[in-house]
C-alpha cells in the first residue's frame, strides 16, 4: 500500500533529516506499547515538533502530544460493526443508535477528525467539519452513480444526496452503503432491502440469510484462481528455509497471545475486564522451567537482542517446550500517565523484546513472534 513499516517509525523521526516525519497525529493507538523495540519509540516521539493525540486516554503514547482531543463516550456514539462482520457466518447488520447525547458543544469523533483533516488541507481551524463529511459524502454518491455495477447506476446524484437527508456523520454514510449494498434498499428501488431506517426498525438487527459463494466471481488475478505460486512467494522460500534453520538451533523463542478480556493496552483501564488472576506472566513449560531453575510465581529475566524485562513466570503445559510468551499490551504506569487501573497492574511490554530490524521483507510487517530470547531466573528480595 505504499506505507512504511511500524518498524521504521522511530527511525524516520530520528534519522532521515529534512525528510523525516516531524509531525504525528494518532487516533486511539498505543504504539509505545505495541511497535517493536518500543522504548526506541518512545524516546523518538519526545523529538517531534508537535503531536496531536485523538484519545479519550492519558497513555504511554498520548502523554507524548501537545494537544490531547478526547472524543466522546461509546456510549454517545453510534455504532455498526464493519470490522468483525467479516468473521460472521450468516449475513447480518444491526445498528446501535447513541444511549447518551453529546453534551453542549462537544464535538463528535467524525467532527474532531474532520477538522484535523481540514486543517491538513489548509483550510484553516475556522473550516466546519460538516464541509469535509458533504464532499466526502457527495464524491460517494457520484461514484456509485457512474458506476455500472451500482445498483444506483445512472440515477440522479443530486436525488440521491437529497434522499439521504441533511444531517451529517458517520450515520449517513452508512445508510448510503447500506442501501448501495447487495442486500441494499437502493434507495426505493428495493423497498424492504437494507437502509439504517430497517437496522433502527430492528434493534436485534435483521439476518438477510446464509453466506454465498462468491468464487471465482470476486477473484482478480490475472489467472482467475487463487495464486498461491506466484513468483516472489516462491522466490522467498530459500529465505524461509535458512531461517527455519536457524531457529532449529535457538534454545528459546518468544511468541506474544492476547486474552479474550485484555488483548489491547486500553482495556488494561477498565476493572470489569481485568479483574481476576494477573494475566501478564510469562508462560514457560515445565521441561523448561525445571531446565532454568524457574518457579511457578517466580521472577524471570528475559532478553532479546534488543530490550530486557523481567516478569512474572507461571509454569504451564499449555505451551510447548522450547517456546516461551507473553501477552500483548502490557507495560502501564509509566512518568506521566493517567490510566489508575492499568498501572494497579502494570505488568511488563512484550515489545521491548521485539526487533525493530525483523521485519517480513515481503509485507513490511514486524516480526512479533519467535523472538530468539535467553531466560535467567531473577531472585526476589523479601519484604
Amino acid at each position: 500500500m505504499g506505507e512504511y513499516p511500524a518498524a521504521a517509525m522511530a527511525e524516520e523521526i530520528t534519522r532521515a533529516g529534512d525528510q523525516g516525519i516531524k509531525v504525528m497525529i494518532t487516533v486511539a493507538g498505543n504504539p509505545v506499547l505495541s511497535t517493536p523495540n518500543s522504548l526506541q519509540l518512545d524516546e523518538a516521539l519526545s523529538e517531534l515538533e508537535f503531536m496531536v493525540s485523538v484519545d479519550m486516554y492519558l497513555n504511554e503514547t498520548t502523554r507524548h502530544a501537545d494537544v490531547i482531543l478526547p472524543p466522546p463516550s461509546q456510549l454517545q456514539r453510534g455504532h455498526y460493526d464493519v470490522a468483525l462482520l467479516q468473521f460472521a457466518i450468516r449475513n447480518v447488520a444491526n445498528y446501535s443508535d447513541p444511549v447518551l447525547p453529546l453534551d453542549d458543544h462537544q464535538p463528535d469523533e467524525w467532527e474532531i477528525l474532520a477538522k484535523l483533516g481540514l486543517i491538513a488541507a489548509g483550510l484553516g481551524a475556522d473550516a466546519e467539519p460538516a464541509l469535509a463529511d458533504e464532499v466526502g459524502m457527495r464524491s460517494m454518491v457520484q461514484s456509485s452513480v457512474n458506476d455500472p455495477s451500482s445498483p444506483i447506476h445512472g440515477r440522479d446524484a443530486d436525488e440521491i444526496v437529497s434522499a439521504l437527508g441533511d444531517e451529517p456523520g458517520p450515520a449517513r454514510m452508512l445508510d448510503f452503503m447500506l442501501q448501495t449494498g447487495p442486500f441494499g434498499a437502493a434507495f426505493g428501488a428495493n423497498p424492504d432491502g437494507a437502509s439504517v431506517a430497517l437496522l433502527r426498525a430492528n434493534p436485534h438487527g435483521v439476518d438477510f440469510g446464509a453466506l454465498q459463494a462468491r468464487l471465482p466471481e470476486i477473484l482478480r488475478t490475472p489467472s482467475g484462481t487463487i495464486e498461491l505460486n506466484h513468483p516472489i512467494l516462491m522466490a522467498d522460500l530459500v529465505r524461509l528455509h535458512a531461517a527455519m534453520d536457524a531457529a532449529a538451533h535457538q534454545p528459546l523463542v518468544l511468541v506474544g497471545r492476547r486474552h479474550l478480556r485484555s488483548n489491547n493496552s486500553w482495556m488494561h483501564n477498565i476493572e470489569v475486564l481485568v479483574k481476576g488472576k494477573p494475566r501478564c506472566t510469562l508462560h514457560v513449560h515445565p521441561d523448561d522451567a525445571a531446565r532454568l531453575g524457574l518457579s511457578d510465581g517466580g521472577v524471570a529475566r528475559v532478553t532479546s537482542r534488543v530490550g530486557t524485562v523481567d516478569a512474572a513466570v507461571e509454569v504451564t503445559d499449555s505451551i510447548r517446550p522450547g517456546v516461551v510468551s507473553l501477552p500483548h499490551g502490557w507495560g502501564h504506569g509509566q512518568p506521566g500517565t493517567r490510566m489508575r487501573v492499568a498501572a494497579e497492574r502494570a505488568g511488563v511490554n512484550s515489545n521491548i523484546l521485539a526487533d525493530h530490524t525483523a521485519i517480513d521483507p515481503l509485507s513490511g510487517t514486524s516480526v512479533l513472534n519467535g523472538i530468539p530470547v535467553e531466560i535467567v531466573g531473577v531472585a526476589v528480595a523479601a519484604v
